[in-house]
């Protein structure tokens, strides 16, 4: 086995167009983990591997690298590409019909930046985007990074509440949105929350509820009280691109850039600033990973732009990578996401396991030409081994990639390998990502635990953020003092440096002095026939403390019954499912509530 890889790597060796990855690609159908002259070979040719197995019996791992990290801003990355690659497709927004080169992209943002210092902002503002996905969102973002302003990327979803809360958190001076999209009308509650908008001369204003916003740049219709986004890209003057050349020099890479606002589920919104070290970085070591580097790449991308998900795997593995991302459509849509990969032949699609679930359950699926696709990756959530498996023989997506990550980590630190096994695909979030430290800690005590041992996850890193904005309680709370992140969620590791994920710390559910996770109980659930989708969660019960509930969405078609569920699961989650104490129906049919309690 050994001498047939190493004669390969000396045939290879010898042809000058192959890249390092290409080799490993043909290397990798032989790929088991811990296979010694696999993991030979990537370290010989300098390229991404599983870490070598560990001697110590404990959780903790390393993902070690002979990479670098890259110490460059996110304009100097976009400039990097469009020198490179001048006259590659970058960006497809089809809803849209706009199609940009690296090279018409690259003159964009750099008529926007001039754009945005020629209206008086400056290094360190905060500019909110807020809207779907849409190729002025993307403009912006490396638009804001380029003259060293910060992109505070909004909710599309926020409401008049959410919205106020957040650009007085962080103290924004512009926000870059459309007059409205679906039910949203984002210029009215802007007028709300501003009514001085209604008055404002050159589209200027001075807020009493919101002293720092002064400006709001519209991308569609010319609005009273707003810049239009033309009016934008026009502003700049010779004066103002030479300004924004000399900041290049100026900017650090370890700069705050991008401020992302998590959930909020205990309390307010947390915004999580992140530097362009971390997303530059963490966008090259997974597009690595992905073999985005020696191959081309037309990458079908419905997850929105506003989540980490879309603007750094999306946008910035672009600008890294030079690979051409499609847009389907502004907001989610499972048939436009079929046609984007037929029409546009997509041979890489992103999506989290609702988008795929949706995808999969159209009636009309077997109608599209999928052909091209050949990886599917999925993140946001632990997508069920079932949903991975209906991708291969529904979709034609012949390689899946698990992830694993939060806003805080910019957003990746775990994520698998193109060839992994089914085994290793169905069951792990993936392989910790190159320069990143992982372990997991007993949650009472904090001490490390024995390998394979359920805990909290901690992670230690380059894209650790910076911390929440203005928030150095909640901070502290997040990061350690010797910068260890706590994820608060429940895993174990393998000996090969595998994540598997078992659930929230605050989801676990406390039946009568057990520990019970919903996402074990949720994937066992997938596997039955008729389910499309199923989340559990945990309510209160008198005498156990907590009951589970699991919320089951029937397959289109199908029907099924409380006690075949129950059937199903007896005898499969740690004993039986007991007689259901309770049952609801949803406004939706194949939609209702099961309440089990779990021996």
């Amino acid at each position: 086995m050994a001498t047939h890889l190493l004669r390969q790597l000396s045939v290879f060796s010898r042809r000058a167009v192959l890249q390092p990855l290409q080799v490993v690609s043909s290397l990798q159908k032989t790929w088991t983990p811990g296979n010694p002259t696999w993991l030979w070979c990537c370290r010989s040719l300098h390229v991404d591997s599983p870490p070598m197995v560990p001697g110590q019996s404990f959780s903790y791992v390393h993902g070690a690298s002979s990479v670098s990290l890259l110490g460059q801003t996110v304009g100097q990355s976009l400039q990097a590409a469009a020198d490179r690659w001048p006259h590659r497709e970058a960006l497809v927004f089809l809803q849209d019909g706009v199609r940009k080169t690296f090279s018409q992209f690259q003159e964009n943002v750099d008529q926007a930046a001039a754009g945005l210092l020629a209206l008086g902002l400056k290094r360190g503002d905060r500019l909110g985007v807020w809207g779907p996905n849409t190729y002025h969102w993307i403009l912006f973002q490396f638009a804001t990074a380029k003259a060293g302003i910060i992109l505070v990327s909004i909710n599309p979803a926020y409401q008049l509440k959410e919205l106020e809360y957040t650009l007085r958190k962080v103290q924004c001076k512009a926000v870059v949105c459309p007059t409205q999209f679906k039910t949203q009308r984002f210029c009215d509650m802007l007028r709300q929350i501003c009514p001085e908008m209604e008055t404002a001369e050159s589209g200027v204003f001075r807020s009493s509820r919101l002293p720092d916003l002064c400006m709001v740049i519209v991308t569609d219709s010319r609005q009273t009280g707003t810049v239009h986004v033309e009016d934008v890209m026009q502003a700049g003057s010779r004066k103002h691109h030479q300004e924004l050349q000399d900041l290049q020099t100026k900017l650090s890479f370890d700069d705050p850039i991008n401020i992302q606002f998590t959930s909020g589920t205990t309390g307010s919104p947390k915004g999580a600033t992140l530097s362009h070290h971390n997303i530059v970085n963490n966008a090259y070591f997974v597009g690595l990973r992905l073999g985005f580097d020696w191959r081309p790449i037309r990458a079908c991308v419905p997850v929105p732009l506003y989540h980490c998900f879309g603007s750094v795997l999306g946008g910035m593995c672009m600008a890294l990578h030079g690979i051409t991302q499609v847009f389907p459509s502004a907001g989610y849509d499972s048939r436009a996401n079929l046609e984007a990969i037929q029409n546009e032949r997509c041979n890489f699609l992103y999506g989290t396991p609702t988008m795929y679930i949706d995808m999969l359950g159209q009636p009309d699926l077997h109608k599209y030409d999928l052909s091209s696709v050949e990886t599917g990756y999925t993140g946001g959530s632990p997508c069920p081994p079932e949903v991975m498996r209906k991708l291969k023989t529904h979709m034609n997506v012949k390689n899946i990639i698990t992830s694993y990550g939060t806003t805080e980590n910019s957003p990746i630190t775990f994520l698998g390998f193109p060839r992994d096994n089914e085994e290793l695909m169905t069951q792990t979030v993936g392989c910790i990502l190159n320069h990143t430290e992982a372990k997991v800690v007993d949650v009472s005590s904090g001490e490390v635990v024995p390998l394979g041992d359920p805990g909290e996850l901690l992670i230690r890193a380059y894209s650790v953020m910076l911390g929440y904005w203005d928030d150095s309680d909640k901070t502290n709370e997040a990061i350690s003092k010797d910068r260890w992140y706590r994820t608060g969620d429940i895993a174990s590791l393998d000996r090969f440096g595998y994540c598997r994920i078992v659930g929230r710390i605050k989801d676990m559910i406390i039946r009568g002095g057990e520990n019970i996770y919903p996402a074990e109980i949720e994937q066992f659930l997938h596997t039955h026939p008729n389910v499309q989708e199923a989340q559990v969660i945990g309510v209160r019960d008198e005498r156990m403390g907590e009951q589970v509930c699991a919320c089951i969405r029937l397959t289109e078609g199908q029907d099924c019954s409380r006690e075949e569920i129950r059937d199903f699961c007896k005898g499969q989650l740690h004993g039986s499912a007991s007689t259901c104490s309770r049952f609801l129906t949803s406004r939706s049919p194949t939609m209702w509530c099961l309440w089990t309690a779990i021996h």
